[in-house]
């Protein structure tokens, strides 16, 4: 088992979506582990809980193959890789990211990246929003960040609020009320602040940051995303170009999204700065399955926690909208050759997405090919300011 899920740990490119076809594929056809019917059990309970959704799965399997002991070994072999790897790239980056040869990349890599994300978004959108109720319940989610509220209070106020109203029904306007009581009781007294110094966190405060988000991540790991942004750039701990150049490069590990924490971890703190946020951002998901995998059909049959999983799945979108907004907006708003943004970053986002979207291309060469096109680009620039 072990073997196995290392193996996936390093192959694993693609996404969730990926990462779940692949132990399909080695678990229930050819090692027969498991039923197609159990399989699809846990992968619907792992919408039941926050956390990575494919690193759950790894963490479901081991636990029904082996218990407790199997839960701790496959989740660990599967996060492994992409920690190390991870960790790899977040020194490099501190060593040598100022560097030409690795700038270029960057700057390539992260209008790829935008397009990644938006086809996430996408996809989750599709699967997520599925009714009027629920987009007005992710227009309401929208609504609260922008007035400026914490995105994980936002995610839960949406929850909330889109459960009470899926299953009793409540009109509108009764749900407007009871977004603008949680509103005025969550926002009362908050100011707002744009940061451009970067202050430095304790090493608990940091690991505290990364378990709270990794105990309230729900749906894909694109939707950390959000949650960082709101956390560390809004509390000045991380820039937002860093978080930037972090997603970028979290593209190119295989193996669960969430391994990013490694990489901002140890931008912010070093080695124990990196230790303190993978265990903060993974620990949840081996504690929740642990507790939740005994009752797993209890939880699916009931409608209270299927209408709160909707309603916070379509906040999550809203949260993923506003914040991939925002990124759009510091990636494309340089002004270069005289325009008031970036073309070529404008330019390679959409080639991009028309990559992903008409040729499902993978993920893993779009983020090669922006970085082609980085260094590329600023080749021919220098040679042309030589000139």
């Amino acid at each position: 088992m072990a073997q196995l899920f290392f193996k996936l740990g390093i192959i694993g490119f693609g996404g969730p979506a990926a990462h779940i076809a692949m132990m399909e594929e080695e678990v229930v056809e050819r090692r027969q582990w498991l039923t197609r019917e159990h399989f699809l059990d846990l992968v619907g309970a792992t919408n039941l809980i926050p956390g990575p959704n494919s690193t759950e799965m790894a963490i479901h399997l081991g636990y029904s193959y082996g218990g407790v002991m199997g839960l701790a070994v496959a989740g660990f072999c599967f996060i492994t890789p992409a920690v190390l790897i991870t960790g790899i790239l977040a020194w490099l980056y501190v060593s040598f990211g100022t560097l030409p040869k690795f700038s270029p990349l960057l700057y390539g890599i992260k209008p790829a990246v935008l397009a990644v994300i938006a086809g996430a978004l996408w996809r989750l959108g599709r699967k997520a929003i599925k009714s009027r109720s629920l987009l007005s319940i992710a227009g309401l989610a929208i609504g609260l960040l922008l007035l400026g509220l914490n995105e994980v209070l936002a995610l839960l106020i949406g929850g909330i609020v889109g459960m009470l109203w899926l299953q009793l029904k409540s009109p509108p306007d009764r749900l407007a009320e009871l977004a603008i009581a949680s509103l005025n009781i969550t926002v009362a007294g908050r100011t707002i602040a744009a940061s451009t110094e970067v202050t430095t966190p304790a090493l608990w405060q940091l690991g505290l940051v990364f378990l709270k988000v990794g105990a309230i991540l729900f749906g894909s790991g694109y939707v950390l995303i959000a949650f960082l942004e709101g956390e560390l750039v809004g509390q000045g701990w991380l820039t937002q170009q860093q978080l930037l150049d972090a997603i970028a490069i979290g593209q190119f590990t295989p193996g669960p999204i969430l391994s990013t924490a490694t990489f901002i971890g140890y931008i912010i703190l070093g080695v124990p700065g990196a230790i303190a946020a993978t265990l903060g951002i993974f620990l949840p998901s081996f504690l929740l399955v642990a507790i939740l995998n005994p009752i797993v059909p209890l939880l699916r049959r009931s409608p209270w926690s299927a209408a709160f999983l909707d309603a916070v799945n379509a906040s999550a979108v809203a949260l993923m909208i506003v914040v991939t907004v925002r990124l759009a907006g510091t990636i494309f708003g340089q002004p270069h050759f005289g325009l008031p943004f970036d073309p070529i970053a404008f330019a390679i986002a959409i080639f991009s997405a028309i990559a992903l979207f008409r040729f499902r291309l993978n993920a893993v060469w779009l983020v090669l090919g922006g970085a082609a096109i980085g260094f590329l680009s600023s080749l021919i620039i220098d040679t042309l300011q030589l000139n």
